[in-house]
C-alpha cells in the first residue's frame, strides 16, 4: 500500500537492555509535551507489546531479534524488487515475515482526538490503524473509530488513492473504496479513509490511511503502522508544507533504559554542519532510503568486498539503505563474509556462535574499529556499535549478520543499532543522508 505515515517533531525513545526483560522498573507514563512525542522501544519493559515470559533473558532477546531480523530482511527484499506501485508484497505462503519495527510512539487521529499506538518505519510509506469495527484485530492496542470522528471521510471509489493500494476495490453497493493483502501468514481487508492525524502539536489535517476492519492470522502488527519512507502518498508528501519533506533521530544505546533519544521534524533544529552522503533514486521502490555505500575497513584494513555486492542497480534492488526497523546490520554473503573474516583476523582468538550470530568469543577481546565507508561520508562506529555482550560480560558477539541463506539476496541494510548515538539526517529535498556523531544516550 503506497500510503505513509510520518516523521514526528521532537521524540522521545525508550530502550531496554539487562540480564532480563522482566527489571523491576517503575513504568511512568509522560505526556507529549510540545513538539516532542515520546517513543518507546517496542519491546521495552512498559511497552503493552513487550514480551511475556517471566524469566526471558537478555540474551535470548537478542537471538530472537535477530531471528526477526531475518524476517524482516526478507520483507525489505521483497520491497526492493518489487513495483513502487504496491507498498505491501504478497508473500510467500508458510513465511512469516513481520515488518514490525522497533519502536513505538502515541498518535491521535479523528475529531475529538483518539489515542493509538503506532509502530514507526523508515522502510515504510504505509498507514493504517486498526478499526473498531475490525474482525479479527488484537484486543490489545487501542483502535480508531471512524462513526464518533466528525472530520473522517471516506475516499470515493475513483480517487487517485485507490489506485495507489495493493488490489484495490469498491464493494456492490459502496461509494467507498478498499483493498487487501497478504502480511505474512495473515491477510487484511481495509478501507481507505482520510481523517485529521496529530502528532504531538502538530496536526495534518485529511491525512490518508487504511482503516483496517478484518484480519485472517497472527502475522499482523496490532498497533497498526505510521511510515517515514518518502514514496509518493507518504507522510512526508502529505505534510510536505508543514516540515519540507526533512527530518532527523537520534537513537540511545539499545542499553539504555529510560533513555530518551529525539526524531525531529522539518528545517528547525537540524545541524547545519553535517557530512553527507548522496541519497539513491530506485523508481522500482521510491521510499526505500538508498545510499551508495563503497566500502568497509575494519581495524587500518580496507576489507576486499567485491563490487557487485555493493553496487546500486534499481532493476534487481541490489544496493545499500539505512533502515531504523531493523536492529542488527545485514550485508549480502561475499561483503558479510569478507567483514567478519577480516574481524576475526584482527581479533585472533577462539571463535564459537550464539543464534544468529556466527563471530562470538568466550574470552575478552579488544574490538578492532568498523568504518563504514559512503560517497563523501566515512561513519566511525563506536564499540557499542559493534559488538553485543551478554548481561555477565562474559560472551561477545560482533552485532552484524549475513542476509539469509537460501535467498537470492542483494540488498545490505544499515541497521538501528549502528546507528545509535548518530544523528541521521534524512534531506530528501536535497537528496542527502547526513550522519554525524551526537551522544543522545545520557
Amino acid at each position: 500500500m503506497a500510503m505513509a505515515c510520518s516523521p514526528l517533531p521532537l521524540l522521545l525513545l525508550v530502550l531496554l537492555a539487562s540480564s532480563s526483560l522482566r527489571i523491576a522498573t517503575p513504568c511512568s507514563n509522560p505526556p507529549d509535551e510540545g513538539t516532542t512525542l515520546r517513543v518507546m522501544h517496542a519491546f521495552g519493559p512498559c511497552s503493552p507489546l513487550h514480551p511475556t515470559q517471566p524469566s526471558f533473558s537478555w540474551l535470548d532477546f537478542l537471538v530472537e531479534q535477530s531471528a526477526r531480523d531475518e524476517s524482516r530482511f526478507l520483507y525489505l527484499t521483497s520491497l526492493a524488487t518489487t513495483s513502487s506501485r504496491s507498498s505491501f508484497v504478497p508473500i510467500a505462503s508458510g513465511r512469516q515475515l513481520l515488518q514490525i519495527p522497533s519502536y513505538v510512539v502515541r498518535a491521535r487521529l479523528g475529531t475529538p482526538p483518539q489515542q493509538l499506538l503506532v509502530a514507526v518505519d523508515t522502510s515504510n510509506d504505509a498507514a493504517w490503524f486498526p478499526c473498531s469495527s475490525c474482525v479479527g484485530c488484537a484486543t490489545s492496542s487501542p483502535s480508531f473509530s471512524p462513526a464518533v470522528s466528525s472530520t473522517y471521510q471516506p475516499i470515493p471509489c475513483g480517487s487517485p488513492q485507490c489506485s495507489q493500494v495493493p488490489n484495490p476495490s469498491c464493494a456492490s453497493g459502496s461509494t467507498s473504496c478498499g483493498f487487501s493483502m497478504t502480511y505474512g501468514s495473515s491477510s487484511m481487508d481495509a478501507a481507505i479513509g482520510q481523517d485529521s492525524l496529530s502528532l504531538a502539536s502538530e496536526i495534518v489535517n485529511s491525512y490518508t490511511f487504511g482503516c483496517v476492519t478484518k484480519v485472517t492470522g497472527g502475522s499482523m502488527p496490532p498497533q497498526g503502522l505510521l511510515g517515514l519512507g518518502r514514496g509518493p502518498l507518504s507522510f512526508l508528501s502529505q505534510s510536505k508544507n508543514l516540515y519540507n519533506a526533512t527530518f532527523s533521530y537520534c537513537l540511545p544505546s539499545y542499553k539504555s533504559l529510560n533513555f530518551s533519544g529525539t526524531l525531529r521534524l522539518g528545517l528547525k533544529g537540524q545541524p547545519r554542519r553535517i557530512k553527507t552522503t548522496p541519497l539513491l533514486a530506485n523508481p522500482r521502490r521510491s521510499s526505500l532510503y538508498y545510499v551508495n555505500m563503497i566500502g568497509v575497513r575494519v581495524g587500518n584494513r580496507v576489507v576486499p568486498i567485491p563490487p557487485s555486492a555493493l553496487a546500486f542497480d534499481p532493476a534487481t534492488g541490489a544496493g545499500t539503505i539505512v533502515d531504523s526497523g531493523t536492529m542488527f546490520t545485514r550485508l549480502v554473503a561475499p561483503a558479510y563474509a569478507a567483514v567478519r573474516d577480516e574481524f576475526r583476523r584482527s581479533v585472533k582468538a577462539p571463535v564459537t556462535s550464539l543464534g544468529g550470530f556466527d563471530t562470538c568469543y568466550n574470552v575478552s577481546i579488544v574490538v578492532p574499529k568498523i568504518r563504514l565507508m559512503f560517497a563523501g561520508l566515512t561513519v566511525t562506529l563506536p564499540e557499542d556499535n559493534v559488538v553485543i555482550h551478554s548481561s555477565s560480560g562474559s560472551m561477545t558477539c560482533l552485532a552484524m549478520a549475513a542476509a539469509p541463506a537460501g535467498v537470492n539476496a542483494v540488498l545490505n541494510v544499515i541497521a538501528n543499532m549502528q546507528q545509535q548515538n548518530f544523528r541521521v539526517l534524512f534531506d530528501v529535498p536535497n537528496s542527502r543522508i547526513g550522519i554525524a556523531s551526537e551522544r543522545c544516550t545520557k
